[in-house]
């Protein structure tokens, strides 16, 4: 009896063995379709086309539980990114970074508002926020020049005074730009560019010499009657035209400058 049960015994358990043993075939069902998945996305990342990038960039998003975004990346206020610069590393850095000196160009300009507000000047200058900084913009030829002059008014000295004492605490470089209208420049002036030049010098002298502002940071440069504002003869042209523009420089580098104008323009609205 013992060695018939041993008998059944062996039977029982050889026939066991015999049946295949099919788990191995989940793990690589998983495999494959993790690989097809791969296939399919190197596929689709090799092929340029914006519309399938969003679509596939959406899809994985979505997939991790993570927010969708429709023409760029919305990564700061009123600034989207292009789609191309959405797979650069740092491109969050590099909007955070514009985000930031679009602030301090905006800080610098309200401060000196408020400084030729109080002596009632705030007429007398205009701003721009641009790729190259904080443009601050001397207006009306007669508040702070004579006619083919170059010597600064007494006007023109009180507002370079207000400008100047927030300035010297900036740090930025500055360049001092003079322009001259289109009409010929008489004596002591050669040309429109020894007069534009001459203007440009003084406001940098004047900024240098009586408000501390340190050399190495001010740069004087003259361009004639080659960059108009307004096209014509009349007065309000020709007193448009010639002008002196001190441009408080950004030292952010050029990708995040680039940028500037773009959240400039969505932060006013245009």
């Amino acid at each position: 009896m013992s060695t018939a049960r041993r008998a059944r015994g062996r039977g029982h358990d050889d026939t066991e063995h015999d049946e295949p043993d099919e788990r191995w075939a989940v793990s690589y069902a998983d495999m494959v379709t993790v690989l097809m998945c791969l296939f399919i996305v190197l596929y689709a990342v090799s092929v340029v086309d914006e519309t399938k990038y969003e679509q596939l960039k959406n899809g994985l998003a979505a997939a991790f539980g993570q927010s969708q975004t429709v023409g760029g990346g919305d990564l700061t206020e009123g600034l989207v990114i292009p789609p191309d610069l959405l797979v650069d590393d740092g491109v969050r850095d590099v909007a955070v970074r514009a985000a930031h000196e679009v602030d301090a160009m905006q800080r610098l300009q309200q401060q000196i508002t408020d400084a030729l507000a109080a002596q009632g000047l705030q007429d007398t200058v205009d701003f721009v926020i641009d790729e190259r900084g904080l443009k601050i913009g001397l207006v009306g030829a007669e508040t702070f020049f004579a006619d083919n002059r170059a010597d600064l008014t007494a006007k023109a000295d009180a507002v370079l005074d207000l400008v100047g004492d927030v300035l010297s605490a900036a740090g930025n470089p500055i360049s001092i730009e003079g322009h001259a209208d289109h009409r010929a420049a008489a004596a002591p002036y050669d040309s429109n560019w020894e007069l534009s030049s001459s203007r440009a010098t003084k406001v940098a002298r004047f900024l240098v010499e009586h408000e501390g502002i340190a050399g190495s940071r001010v740069q004087a440069v003259g361009f004639s009657d080659q960059r108009p504002l307004v096209d014509g003869d009349s007065a309000e042209a020709l007193a448009a035209n010639r002008r002196v523009d001190i441009v408080v420089e950004s030292t952010e580098q050029e990708q995040v400058r680039g940028l500037i104008p773009g959240l400039v323009s969505a932060g006013s609205g245009g």
